[in-house]
C-alpha cells in the first residue's frame, strides 16, 4: 500500500491539473463531460491555489507524487453555513485499483470534520460505478437514494447514486 496524503497544489503540479480538461482517460467513462478549458485550472490555482471559501480541492498523493484530485464544496441545505459539503475524489488512471481512493476518502473525510463544522457529507456517483459506490460504503457512507437520469454524459441521461455521511 502507497503513503497517501492529502496537500494544497503546488505549481510543479500545474501539468496534472491540465489532464482533468484535456485527456478523457483521467475522468474516465463515469466523469467525463467533454473538453474543457485547458488554462479554467490553472487560472483557479492562480487565483487561491484551490483553495475558496466555497469550494476546494487538493492534491491526493501517493508516496508523494499526485495521484488525483479531492475537492469538496458547499451544498447547505437550509441549516447553517458549513453544516453540508459535497465532496469528490478522483484518481488518474495509474493509480487506480490500489486502494488510495479508500485512503483517501478516508483522509478528506477526518479532515473536513476536523476543520469545519459540517454535519453532513454528501457523494454524488454515476449509477454504474461499482468500484465508487463500493469504495464509498467501505469509507462509511450510506447509500441514500437514486436520482434517475440527472446528468447528460456520453449521449444519454444518466442516473447519480447519493451518499451521505454524518459527523460521529
Amino acid at each position: 500500500m502507497n503513503a497517501v496524503d492529502l496537500r494544497p497544489f503546488r505549481e510543479e503540479d500545474l501539468p496534472v491539473l491540465d489532464r482533468f480538461a484535456t485527456d478523457p482517460a483521467v475522468l474516465g467513462v463515469h466523469q467525463w463531460t467533454g473538453f474543457a478549458d485547458p488554462k479554467a485550472r490553472r487560472r483557479r490555482w492562480a487565483e487561491d491555489g484551490y483553495l475558496g471559501a466555497e469550494n476546494s480541492a487538493v492534491a491526493v498523493t501517493a508516496d508523494d507524487v499526485v495521484a488525483g484530485m479531492a475537492s469538496w464544496e458547499a451544498a447547505d441545505r437550509g441549516g447553517p453555513a458549513g453544516g453540508c459539503f459535497e465532496i469528490g475524489l478522483t484518481l488518474l488512471p495509474e493509480h487506480r485499483g490500489r486502494g488510495i481512493g479508500l485512503a483517501a476518502h478516508r483522509l478528506l473525510v477526518a479532515h473536513l470534520f476536523a476543520v469545519t463544522r459540517a454535519h453532513r457529507l454528501e457523494a454524488f456517483t454515476d449509477g454504474e460505478n461499482v468500484a465508487e459506490q463500493k469504495t464509498l460504503e467501505r469509507a462509511g457512507f450510506h447509500r441514500e437514494g437514486v436520482m434517475r437520469e440527472v446528468t447528460w454524459r456520453d449521449g444519454t441521461w444518466r442516473d447519480e447514486v447519493v451518499y451521505a455521511l454524518f459527523r460521529p
